[in-house]
């Protein structure tokens, strides 16, 4: 979602180095699905902290929440490409703006509030799904 931002900082050793992770991430197969996996393991894992644990299912949950506006903008496309209309390329440029921008407010909250100790539960929609699905002490009966 970033790429109209970044292609503009192509200078920024930052981003040379992110787009380097990037690619090597790409490049491997399956690597999206491993990572889903992996983290949704280690989300369930009582001896890690809380707070990490808490971070690894909103990383997930973030994930899935990415794949409303492709798939929006995939039907979009389809539908007004069909009709002759495509999406014009200020709108989209716009649109991916929008969202990369948002999910590194979303990332920077978390990253921050984690940091102070305090879990990041202020996302909404997110948040609330996380905290519902993560065990606490009262879901546990007094013989373990």
């Amino acid at each position: 979602y970033g790429r109209f931002i970044l292609s503009d900082a192509e200078g920024n050793p930052l981003v040379a180095i992110v787009a380097v992770i990037y690619a090597l991430y790409r490049a491997i197969p399956f690597s999206g699905f491993a990572a889903f996996f992996a983290l949704n393991f280690l989300s369930n894992n009582p001896s890690l902290n809380r707070l990490v644990r808490y971070n690894m299912q909103q990383a997930i949950f973030l994930d899935i929440a990415l794949f409303f506006p492709g798939l929006v903008s995939g039907l979009l496309s389809l539908i007004l490409g069909q009709a002759g209309n495509p999406i014009p390329t200020a709108l989209v440029e716009i649109s991916t703006d929008a969202i990369f921008v948002t999910l590194l407010l979303a990332l920077g909250y978390c990253s921050v509030s984690s940091l102070l100790g305090i879990t990041p539960d202020k996302i909404p929609i997110v948040s609330q799904a996380v905290s519902d699905r993560m065990p606490t002490i009262d879901m546990f009966d007094d013989e373990g």
